[in-house]
């Protein structure tokens, strides 16, 4: 059964804002919950541009973006863990969503590189062929 990698980033993103939800009130969490939502969902948009991307260079630069958005929300869900003293389902949610947002970037910076490369043999390839 075959994975949509643009329904995962969807899925990832709604778990951050459940997860962000039950936050406390203070300063420091009202700013990182913002950057984290912000990252989370920044993500998956930009996947689905990519998705309808223009250009085989678009897709690239888009798919970037959402590959520096998931990092970011690594990022901040480190933060999370490293300054939080939630109870253990939070923290047991917290670490979910880092080894999610880790298998997410892999799999974007893989996605990445293919295309990287996909570019780079053709334009060889059409560079052979003109000289």
């Amino acid at each position: 059964m075959k994975c949509d990698l643009a329904e995962k980033l969807f899925d990832f993103a709604v778990d951050v804002i459940g997860f962000i939800r039950r936050f406390p009130r203070s300063p420091e969490y009202r700013v990182i919950s913002y950057q984290l939502c912000k990252a989370a969902t920044s993500s998956g948009a930009n996947y689905e541009k990519a998705s309808a991307g223009s250009s085989r260079q678009d897709f690239i630069c888009k798919t970037e973006i959402s590959l520096r958005e998931m990092k970011a929300s690594n990022y901040w869900l480190r933060i999370i863990r490293s300054i939080g003293n939630e109870e253990s389902e939070m923290k047991e949610r917290c670490e979910k969503l880092i080894d999610e947002s880790s298998q997410l970037s892999k799999i974007l910076a893989s996605i990445v590189v293919s295309a990287k490369k996909r570019v780079k043999d053709r334009s060889r390839c059409l560079f052979t062929f003109l000289f």
